[in-house]
Formats: structure tokens, C-alpha cells, sequence
């Protein structure tokens, strides 16, 4: 991996137990960066900070919880003395026709993908503004960008999280932060487990991807290092699609 000179930044990483979460927090560790990485529990947490002794401290929060997601800056400038980096990844995508979906479900969704993001952000934004300097990161979804029946709740949240990206951007490029947003396809994840464990799904899933493979998750490693990095320093309010190039063909 190119080197992104990230030794001695913080970052947060939400939704970091598995996954996509995951593989940011690895990269960034990688790369020298300090994490503070975030789930609902430690357990699946512990291995990550045993691989990575000194650099990565672990946090549970329930992204519900809009006090608990607000302190997370804070937590993160005391274990390790500044915050520059967030990547909003925890999200949720229950699957179900939208007529049949609860209320209590549809705020559940908004509530993790959309709201814990906009909490996050404006907590961390207090130290970055201040200080003139900062990189925002919002994992959203290629379901954002183009929709996807039996997930509306899901893709109405991540489609908002693309715009709030956008406004972010510009209203904060002044500032030396800059905010941008990852929308992956499918990927090689719990989410695409049912997916993955059968032969004739799987087959269908993949004849939609160009590239006739899901992503794995270590190749969103390096774009998370990229614009976490000064070299991203230019590079604000930008959508970058990762689906193998299903989402480019018509």
C-alpha cells in the first residue's frame, strides 16, 4: 500500500467490528494512524486491538443513541490527544416490502444511517473547525445512488447521507475540513451472507456486476487511507462508487 504519512492522526471509526468497518480500521492502523473503533459491543473488537497494540482503543455505542454518538470525539482526544479523521460506516439494512415495514423500523434505519452520521459529524466538526483541518468520510451505498426494491428505508437513508455529504462539503470547504462519501456494491460481507451460501444466488448477483465478482474487503482500505490523507486535501463533497462497475452500465 502507498504510504499516506497517516502516523500520529486519530480517527473514529464506526460499525468497526466487522466488515467494511472493519477493514477501514485495519487500513488506517496500517498505515500508523491511531483508531478509536466503534460497535454496539467489544467482543468482536478485542481481536482488532490485539492485532494492533497501542494504535487501536476500543468503544461500544449504540448509534440510537445520539448523546452516546456525540461523545465519541471526545472520548477519542482523551486515549489519544486529537481527532482527525471519522468515518461514518455503522448502518443497518433490514430487507422487506415497504408496505409491510413498521414505523418503528423506518426511524431504526434513519436513525443509525442517516441521523448517528449528522450527530457524529457535527461533534467532531466543533474540533476540526477549530483547529482548520479534518477529513470526514461517510460510507453510504450504491442502493443511494440508484434505489433498490425491499430496501427503500435502507436506500432512502443512504441516498440522504450522499446529499448531507454534498451540503457538508461546501459548507465546511472554507474551513480546511473536508467531507466526502464512499458508495460500495456488493462486497464480500455478513450483509451478502444469504447471498454468498447459495450457488444459484450468487451466480444471479454476480451476472449484474461487470466486473462478475463481489469487492473484498481490504480494496476500500486504500480509498479510506486516500482521503484521510493531505494528499485528499483538495477533494471534498465527492461520491466515490466501488460496485465493480454495476452501477456505470445500463
Amino acid at each position: 500500500m502507498i504510504d499516506f504519512a497517516l502516523e500520529g492522526k486519530v480517527a473514529i471509526v464506526t460499525g468497526a467490528s466487522r466488515g467494511l468497518g472493519r477493514a477501514a480500521a485495519v487500513a488506517l492502523a496500517e498505515q500508523g494512524a491511531s483508531v478509536l473503533a466503534v460497535a454496539r459491543s467489544t467482543e468482536e473488537l478485542e481481536q482488532l486491538a490485539a492485532d494492533h497494540p497501542g494504535l487501536v482503543a476500543i468503544q461500544t455505542c449504540d448509534m440510537q443513541d445520539r448523546a452516546a454518538v456525540a461523545a465519541l470525539p471526545q472520548i477519542a482526544i482523551e486515549r489519544f490527544g486529537r481527532l482527525d479523521v471519522v468515518v461514518n460506516n455503522a448502518g443497518i439494512a433490514p430487507a422487506g416490502a415497504f408496505l409491510e415495514q413498521d414505523e418503528s423500523e423506518w426511524d431504526r434505519v434513519l436513525a443509525v444511517n442517516i441521523t448517528a452520521p449528522a450527530v457524529l459529524a457535527r461533534a467532531a466538526g466543533k474540533h476540526m473547525v477549530a483547529r482548520g483541518t479534518g477529513k470526514i468520510i461517510n460510507i453510504a451505498s450504491t442502493s443511494g445512488i440508484l434505489g433498490k426494491a425491499g430496501l427503500v428505508s435502507y436506500s432512502s437513508s443512504k441516498g440522504a447521507l450522499l446529499q448531507f455529504t454534498k451540503a457538508l462539503a461546501a459548507e465546511w470547504a472554507s474551513k480546511g475540513v473536508q467531507v466526502n462519501a464512499i458508495a460500495p456494491g456488493a462486497f464480500v460481507t455478513d450483509a451478502q451472507k444469504a447471498v454468498l451460501e447459495s450457488a444459484e444466488m450468487l451466480e444471479r448477483r454476480l451476472r449484474k456486476i461487470p466486473a462478475r465478482r463481489m469487492g473484498e474487503i481490504h480494496e476500500i482500505g486504500p480509498l479510506i487511507c486516500y482521503l484521510s490523507s493531505a494528499s485528499a486535501n483538495f477533494v471534498t463533497g465527492s461520491v466515490f462508487v466501488i460496485d465493480g462497475g454495476e452501477s456505470s452500465k445500463l
